[in-house]
């Protein structure tokens, strides 16, 4: 374990030991804090953030731009808030709040009724680990993926924190896509966060009228077991929060995936667009971002010839 390595995993353990028994007004001011501390500071992060707002909104002046980075950061810090006080907030008082105005439940119901599994598919919004407390006591426990974060301290310090949720976790390798199929054909529930994959596995999309990847997982995994693929929108409030389950799209067979895929980027952008500060993408998304030989790493061998 790397000393970065450590530290990371040290202050994961902090915010969870200490974050969640601060009172709600302190931890409140510190995370807004921190927010505003670092749209300040101006890191490499907060500069990809604005340039990828930039796509989101291309009308907005640099003075509106500077506005909306300090409103992302600020949601993003209250989801970092949020994740480590949820293990012991009152989980039934989240369901009571987000049905109150949950949307589209006769989409998600409809699509159970099929009886072949839901593949539920969200960009990187909002808060869905409260949204995922939502569908638990909703349709029962779900199924998703983690990536395999070093150290494996840190890994399964992530695990526990979303298994005491009700979600079931599976690692991004050694046999998920697997266990994914296993789980849609019982007729449940895979929720998957499919808004970026910059690899040579990601399926080519245009996203705000640029080109980028996203992962096939999602319409893959409809196409092959005739499961319904749902949007999930998580609209968030100063004091709540929401779901939105929308666009259903059946994957007709593997020759529909990327044309799916495409489907599912549209829908994506249209709930960035609709509430561009709670979208936290503070990575690079967009091919023209890339340099050079990483764009070229990307191409298929007939692209690199051309």
């Amino acid at each position: 374990m790397t000393f970065t390595q450590r530290l990371a995993d040290l202050a994961y353990a902090t915010g969870w030991g200490v974050v969640r028994g601060l009172p709600e007004p302190v931890a409140g001011a510190l995370f807004r804090t921190a927010a505003d501390l670092g749209a300040w500071r101006n890191g490499p992060g907060v500069r990809q953030m604005r340039r990828n707002y930039a796509r989101v909104v291309p009308q907005a002046g640099p003075a509106e731009l500077d506005e909306l980075v300090r409103a992302g950061l600020r949601s993003y810090a209250k989801y970092w808030k949020e994740t480590f006080r949820l293990p012991g907030m009152d989980h039934e008082r989240i369901y009571r709040i987000v049905e109150e105005v949950a949307v589209g439940k006769t989409v998600l119901d409809a699509a159970f009724d099929r009886g072949k599994g839901v593949v539920l598919a969200l960009p990187h919004t909002g808060n869905f680990d409260i949204s995922g407390v939502w569908l638990v006591a909703h349709s029962g426990p779900f199924t998703t993926v983690n990536e395999r974060l070093k150290p494996e301290s840190l890994y399964q310090r992530f695990v526990t924190y979303r298994e005491s949720l009700g979600f079931e976790i599976v690692p991004s390798e050694g046999g998920a896509y697997r266990i994914l199929m296993e789980r849609l054909r019982a007729n449940k529930a895979v929720c998957l966060v499919a808004d970026r994959d910059l690899s040579k596995r990601g399926i080519p999309v245009t996203f705000f009228g640029e080109e980028t990847r996203m992962p096939a997982g999602p319409a893959r995994l409809a196409a092959v077991t005739g499961a319904q693929l749902l949007i999930v929108d998580n609209p968030v409030t100063d004091d709540g929060w929401g779901i939105r389950f929308h666009t259903p799209i059946t994957v007709h067979g593997r020759e529909d995936v990327a044309p799916a895929t495409q489907r599912m980027a549209d829908a994506f952008a249209a709930d960035i667009a609709n509430s561009p500060a709670d979208w936290h993408m503070m990575q690079k998304l967009w091919l023209a971002d890339l340099d050079e030989d990483r764009r070229n790493a990307l191409k298929s061998p007939q692209e690199s010839r051309e």
